[in-house]
């Protein structure tokens, strides 16, 4: 049985083929029914195996057989069953309802906030995969689609098609079988071009690209022919997108410019400090990229193809995981209203060694405004200040001391009845990895029970670190106590 020869109402290991939604170069889609999964929409993945089809395909399903059925969580489509090539080969997995982002080309370009929203869950789940030793290698459009929405939020994005993806555990058998590159030209990461896979931010520039498309409309580089022309974005770079769309506004440029970066090291660490930018637009810091409205002239693009020390060195990184434990985001809470001279002391001296062994660290330092339950809260102190203002003022004088130069350092005020529930879910929604918090010495006595810090340190899903004054020693230092 041939993945070509297939039709409608043949039953494989009990499935029973529907429609076939698609028929692409790599492998055919089948719309597929079991009875011991009644009501699950389910796709069965096909792979071709005709002669003179590309052996890639064969190669690639054998990757995806192997990476998908180790993946979790919400980002990856629940596989249902799988065969190899003993028999007829296929994968059986949950269908999403609703369409990839391709459909969405047709409406481009969008506005700033939509492509931030739509770039901040794709780097979610890029974040997510990453953290589980898989690099994707082919994000674009087709290959995005998004769970739908809940309680008026969007969806989370899912992430299909892992035939040409890196496992750091798994043989990689598109490297050790094709000497030539794999990849959609649009999107290619320039080391991709090269020959280097494993590095997890190829997925970035990936990602920059569809950022870039759906901001203007237009594909950074085309859509090159042949891998000479896919090499080009070596030594050539795009079109700024304000160039062709003025109303992009300066701090989407920066994102997408720095993700379109040749050199792997001078794009945002990790996925999670992508979306953490895509969500906070007034916290990114502002380079020369914001501001460019034209592309480097000629003579600056034949210097760059032709001299050869002055590419980058592409090499293969040693685990995605360690590029993450790297470059984490750490989260201080500061209370501006309680703190002592000898709590602010202790809370730095508790975040520095932190960001002082992880050099790509971004910390967001948060404080809480707390609202009252009951009545209306104004806007502005006593002498008509406005209090959200006052209280970054406060945290940028707190966090001078740290001398972390801007961009690894931002400014945010939580207003929220709960302080602790305030905390987690911004720990949530921004993928921290680690927080750093103060609490009373009375609160320690009590083991923490029923203060901030005792509820953030229980229910937080990243490392905490609660920090005290030591006793009689205001500005010496700190006592930490992780959970």
């Amino acid at each position: 049985m041939a993945g070509t020869r297939l039709a409608a109402g043949e039953t494989i290991d009990g499935f029973t083929l529907g429609a076939r939604l698609h028929a692409g170069g790599m492998a055919a889609l089948w719309e597929v029914t079991h009875p011991d999964h009644p009501g699950l929409p389910m796709l069965m993945k096909v792979p071709r195996l005709a002669a003179g089809e590309d052996p890639a395909a064969i190669v690639g399903f054998e990757m995806e057989l192997m990476i998908l059925p180790r993946l979790s969580g919400p980002h990856v489509p629940r596989v249902v069953a799988a065969a190899g090539f003993e028999r007829q080969p296929y994968l059986v997995m949950e269908r999403l309802p609703g369409p990839s982002l391709q459909a969405r080309l047709s409406a481009l370009p969008l506005g700033a906030e939509e492509v931030a929203a739509i770039g901040a869950r794709v780097a979610e789940a890029l974040d997510s995969l990453h953290r589980q030793d898989v690099v994707h290698l082919d994000v674009k459009p087709s290959n995005i689609l998004f769970r739908p929405a809940r309680d008026g939020a969007g969806g989370e994005a899912v992430l299909v098609d892992f035939g040409l993806a890196h496992h750091r555990l798994l043989p990689d058998l598109m490297q050790e079988e094709f000497r030539l590159p794999y990849g959609s030209a649009p999107y290619m990461a320039p080391e991709q071009a090269m020959g280097v896979r494993g590095e997890p931010r190829s997925d970035l520039f990936a990602l920059g690209a569809v950022l870039y498309q759906l901001a203007t409309g237009l594909l950074p580089f085309g859509d090159p022919q042949g891998l000479r022309a896919v090499r080009r974005r070596l030594w050539r770079d795009p079109l700024p997108p304000r160039l062709l769309r003025p109303s992009c506004p300066p701090w989407l440029q920066e994102i997408i410019l720095r993700c379109l970066e040749v050199d792997p090291a001078r794009r945002h660490p990790t996925a999670a400090q992508l979306a953490f930018d895509l969500r906070h637009p007034d916290q990114v810091a502002l380079t020369e990229r914001a501001g460019r409205r034209r592309r480097d002239g000629w003579l600056a693009a034949l210097r760059r193809r032709f001299d050869t020390d002055a590419r980058p060195a592409f090499r293969r990184p040693s685990g995605e995981t360690g590029a993450v434990r790297a470059a984490p985001i750490v989260a201080v809470a500061v209370d501006l209203a309680e703190e002592s001279a000898a709590m602010a002391e202790a809370l730095r001296a508790g975040l520095g060694p932190i960001v002082a062994a992880l050099p790509g660290a971004r910390v967001a330092c948060i404080n809480v405004l707390r609202l009252n339950r009951a009545a209306s809260d104004a806007a502005e102190d006593e002498a008509g200040r406005n209090r959200h203002v006052q209280r970054l003022v406060a945290l940028k004088h707190w966090a001078a001391p740290l001398g972390l130069p801007e961009g690894r350092i931002t400014f945010h005020v939580l207003e929220a009845a709960d302080p602790a529930q305030a905390l987690i879910a911004y720990a949530t929604a921004n993928r921290v990895d680690h927080i750093v918090l103060g609490a009373r010495a009375e609160s320690l006595r009590r083991r923490l029970l029923g203060s901030v810090s005792g509820q953030v340190a229980a229910h937080a899903p990243c490392t905490v670190t609660v920090v005290r004054p030591r006793a009689g020693a205001a500005g010496r230092g700190a006592a930490p106590a992780e959970a």
